[in-house]
């Protein structure tokens, strides 16, 4: 079964419009996310790449360079970066999950058409052939032209297993809502479809759905390895790591509000983390097992 992503960011803004106060929403309250005894993706970890439809090379050298700083700590004495974001995926069972940059395919002749079933999106991640086994991820990403079952409606990505087996791994998919959803997809680099109409934030790399798409694939990748199969961790809401974290960037975030980022004081772009490449990225809250509440960089 596939997990869906982000339908809590539709929850979360309309409940913004019907009375909750936002000194109510700062105060957390620890939330409990059970381990089911099943497998979690720990050590080494493959991620393959399918691009479907046209990217630009400055495009997939975002999305790349965001995987890579993932299990990099090249940059962790500037700031708050990629890979410390990471690191609290260290404290679920098992341990580290290294994430190391596999094979790419790219598919810019749409071979599946500009409309795609569900079905597709397994069938493209099997696109990869000796793509990693069990301790793999392929990323399925479809371009801003390209309409999926369900986008922009209850999801913006997807994961689940590739196959029936689990040996053959787990599978993501994303994608580009620019000129689809992004008030929904891409928030808060866009105003949302619904809830307060809050001024949107500036896109750290200048593209509102790749920078969006980050925002959902670093969600779906934690809630990936912490489980990928619908075996390891969940609650009875079918909520997972950061899923349950939704529309939180910041500290002091409430329905609407990002909460309080970092301003590069040139672009006047928002983030919260330093990647390789000179790159900045803006990344949700991650559940922390330890504190059972969300955690955010800054």
């Amino acid at each position: 079964m596939a997990y869906t992503h982000r339908f809590a960011i539709l929850l979360i803004l309309l409940s913004a419009t019907v009375g909750f106060s936002s000194a109510a929403l700062v105060e957390e309250q620890p939330l409990v996310l059970k381990y089911h005894n099943g497998i979690l993706l720990k050590g080494n970890v493959t991620l393959n790449l399918v691009w479907y439809g046209k990217f630009t090379s400055i495009q997939r050298s975002i999305v790349v360079d965001f995987i890579r700083s993932l299990s990099s700590s090249a940059v962790a004495a500037k700031g708050p970066s990629v890979a410390s974001w990471w690191k609290t995926t260290e404290k679920y069972k098992g341990g580290s999950s290294n994430i190391v940059v596999g094979k790419q395919l790219l598919l810019e002749n749409y071979p599946l058409g500009k409309s795609l079933k569900n079905p597709y999106l397994r069938a493209l991640s099997g696109k990869l052939n000796g793509g990693g086994g069990v301790r793999s991820i392929t990323v399925v990403i479809t371009a801003k032209d390209v309409a999926v079952e369900g986008f922009c409606m209850n999801r913006c990505g997807t994961h689940g297993a590739k196959a029936r087996s689990v040996n053959s791994g787990a599978y993501v998919w994303v994608g580009n809502s620019e000129t689809q959803c992004a008030g929904y997809c891409a928030w808060p680099f866009r105003q949302p479809i619904y809830g307060p109409q809050s001024p949107p934030l500036i896109a750290p790399n200048g593209d509102v759905g790749v920078d969006g798409m980050i925002i959902n694939l670093a969600t779906l990748l934690v809630n990936t390895v912490t489980n990928p199969f619908k075996t390891g961790y969940f609650d009875a809401g079918d909520q997972e790591a950061v899923s349950v974290c939704t529309g939180k960037f910041g500290s002091g975030a409430y329905p609407g509000y990002a909460g309080r980022v970092l301003v590069d004081k040139t672009t006047g772009a928002s983030y919260n983390a330093l990647g390789l490449a000179g790159r900045k990225y803006l990344l949700p809250a991650m559940w922390d097992p330890q504190t059972s509440k969300c955690k955010t960089l800054v």
